[in-house]
């Protein structure tokens, strides 16, 4: 009859790692990471069964020409969602000019890139998976410094003919306009006066005199910039 082997003596742990289960700190800690396994267990569970739905919604953003800017939400879906950006109606691909971006397990982005005036508009996020479909929208505002894309042209004239000063515009906000004659506000009237659209502004002087010879400015202003430009009207 063989001996046993001796008993193995074990090495008391270091210094400062033991737990005493009787300490109340450990046992709130061990609460509170149970209560945290069984909300995790929750959350996974209603996400599994339930249709995407929007947690936070899209903002308005504001995009200044030449830069980027971003659109993202905060959404729940499971399984992982098929996502579609769109702007006025139109789908979005994928690519230089618009990149689809997904942050953390739940963020949903877009980014618009070289901000231009033609970004302006209503984009929406469609959310969609095998139990439903969400969608949330909102308005990129681009803003855009007054400019004069192309300035009058200097004329000669007769006299008694008509006189058209046209100037190319852009900015956004809408700029305020101003002519000025030889460094003085013009002041309207039947004869001359000036009109304003969306993208030009038109001097018109009717019946020109030896008088209305001289330099004609015109001025662009808004918020995030100035511009100006200028033309000669000559009499004959």
């Amino acid at each position: 009859m063989s001996k046993a082997p001796p008993a193995k003596k074990v090495a008391p742990p270091p210094p400062g790692c033991t737990l005493d289960i009787s300490d109340p700190q450990v046992q709130e800690a061990a609460i509170r990471i149970q209560a945290s396994y069984r909300g995790h267990r929750s959350r996974k569970e209603l996400r599994e069964k339930g249709p995407p739905r929007i947690l936070q919604e899209l903002k308005d953003v504001v995009l200044l020409e030449g830069s980027a800017a971003k659109l993202e939400c905060r959404v729940s879906a499971f399984p992982d969602p098929f996502i579609v950006w769109s702007k006025d109606g139109k789908e979005l691909k994928d690519g230089p000019k618009y990149r689809y971006v997904f942050e953390d397990p739940d963020i949903v982005a877009l980014v618009v890139r070289d901000g231009e005036l033609s970004d302006l508009g209503q984009y929406t996020v469609s959310v969609k998976n095998a139990f439903g479909e969400a969608y949330d929208s909102a308005r990129i505002i681009v803003e855009v410094p007054a400019k004069i894309e192309k300035g009058p042209d200097s004329v000669k004239a007769k006299k008694g003919s008509t006189v058209t000063l046209k100037a190319v515009i852009s900015g956004e906000p809408a700029p305020d306009v101003g002519w000025v004659k030889n460094g003085e506000d013009i002041e309207e009237d039947d004869r001359v006066f000036y009109d304003i659209d969306d993208t030009s502004t038109t001097l018109t002087i009717k019946n020109v005199q030896a008088s209305d010879a001289g330099k004609y400015e015109i001025f662009v202003e808004n918020n995030l910039g100035v511009d100006q430009s200028f033309a000669r009207v000559d009499i004959m």
